[in-house]
């Protein structure tokens, strides 16, 4: 994934047309031109809604992605952080183990102990038990500081809309 920001001239339909597929991934074309219509007052066609969601998916404002119920997987995160001593010969190999691997859903860092993290997927415990014992048979030297954690009750599943409205500050449009 790239780390470039998009370079995308949003205009109001967008910002709209992101917080209403926020709230229903799955709404039509057809069905999100009336919806602009009937509570935004912006009258375009169902033609120009999808010529929008094309534009800004090739733009990269958005990502896609298939996440799977969190009742048909245990979601897991797995934290950890390099062996300086074993890290010029080990790291790649590690790393693209981990990026690989069936079971990542996202892999990132995070800043404050520069920690490596990823959110991982497993049908069972057990499964997941035995995947992070392979690991450590195969990169155990590689890595220190390795923690997992079970992520159980999960209470948000999802982006809410509200959280586009602050592309419009950022780039200067206005609902």
């Amino acid at each position: 994934m790239a780390n470039d920001t998009p370079a995308y001239d949003f205009k109001d339909r967008d910002v709209v047309i992101l917080r209403e597929l926020a709230k229903d991934p799955g709404v039509s074309s057809r069905d999100l031109a009336d919806i602009l219509e009937d509570e935004y007052g912006i009258d375009v066609s169902y033609v120009t809604v999808n010529e929008s969601i094309r534009n800004m998916r090739e733009a990269g404002v958005f990502r896609e992605a298939i996440v799977p119920n969190e009742e048909y997987f245990v979601f897991e995160l797995f934290e950890f952080k390099f062996n300086p001593e074993y890290f010029a010969d080990e790291w790649r190999e590690t790393m693209e183990h981990i990026r690989d691997s069936e079971h990542t859903l996202m892999y990132f860092l995070s800043d404050g102990e520069y920690q490596w993290k990823s959110i991982m997927l497993f049908p069972t415990r057990e499964v997941g038990e035995r995947w992070l014992h392979e690991f450590y048979k195969n990169h155990g030297k590689t890595v220190l500081n390795v923690r997992t954690s079970v992520m159980t009750n999960v209470l948000e599943f999802g982006a809410s809309p509200d959280l586009f409205d602050n592309l419009d500050a950022e780039n200067g449009t206005t609902l």
